[in-house]
């Protein structure tokens, strides 16, 4: 689970960018050593580029005592009555209200409208999820879901299985961010293997070439975010604006 934050750089979201948030999504195939550090570093990045931020966490569940989405959707006042003014950054727990959006609103192009209404102060909203339930609200989007590798040994085979069912169910073409160790010869070699056994596998099961992008750790710190900001400007371009949400009413 993500911890809710707020960065420094709070003057950065007066800068109003575009009048109607921005949707990206980073797909979740529980490899989490390497998909946090880079949700963290992404998030610090949009935050530099002058968006406020809010995350909607699948892996964190709502409850009383940790109000996020659902409670929204019901009418609740904002987690510590933040009265929807946005932070920099910002985290709330989202898995029953994703599950539930997909539930009541069945409609492809509806089914992200109803978070204008709730979050259009924020500029970028990051949907941070499992593989399923991003097929379920992103179906024919455009958006190019982040899919992390790491060096870890079974993250070929998690990333491919999320890639696949992206892919084949909703038509989703992921973003692909190779994370290369450069420590030591040994685990960047581990890492090369991981990516390339992905790049095989999908090209060989489901014709579709994979082209990743790099993100050098370990590596000087200058070279570590001009890779973030490459990945998360590439990022932006396939984002989807999201429109505000009129209608009253919760779902």
């Amino acid at each position: 689970m993500l911890d809710a934050c707020v960065n420094q750089g709070a003057g950065l979201q007066q800068i109003g960018l575009q009048t109607a948030p921005k949707v990206i999504a980073m797909a979740s195939h529980g490899d989490q050593q390497g998909e946090l550090p880079l949700l963290w570093s992404l998030c610090s990045t949009l935050v530099d580029l002058g968006y406020s931020v809010v995350v909607l966490d699948a892996h964190a569940a709502e409850s009383e005592n940790n109000p996020g989405l659902l409670q929204l959707f019901d009418g609740t006042s904002w987690p510590n009555d933040q009265s929807g003014a946005p932070n920099a950054w910002s985290v709330l727990p989202a898995a029953q209200g994703l599950r539930q959006m997909t539930q009541h609103l069945p409609t492809s192009d509806r089914l992200l409208a109803p978070l204008g209404g709730l979050l259009g102060n924020y500029g970028v909203i990051v949907l941070y999820a499992q593989a399923d339930i991003l097929v379920d609200l992103l179906p024919g989007s455009g958006i190019e879901p982040l899919l992390t590798v790491s060096p870890l040994k079974m993250s070929s085979i998690t990333a491919y299985k999320s890639l696949k069912q992206m892919l084949q169910n909703a038509g989703l073409k992921p973003t692909v961010a190779h994370i290369a160790v450069h420590d030591n010869a040994m685990r960047g070699q581990r890492t090369q293997s991981t990516i390339h056994k992905l790049q095989e596998c999908s090209m060989a099961f489901l014709g579709y070439k994979v082209d990743a992008l790099t993100i050098r750790v370990g590596d000087a710190e200058a070279r570590i975010a001009d890779d973030v900001h490459r990945l998360t400007l590439r990022l932006l371009e396939n984002a989807m604006p999201l429109p505000r949400y009129q209608p009253g009413g919760s779902l």
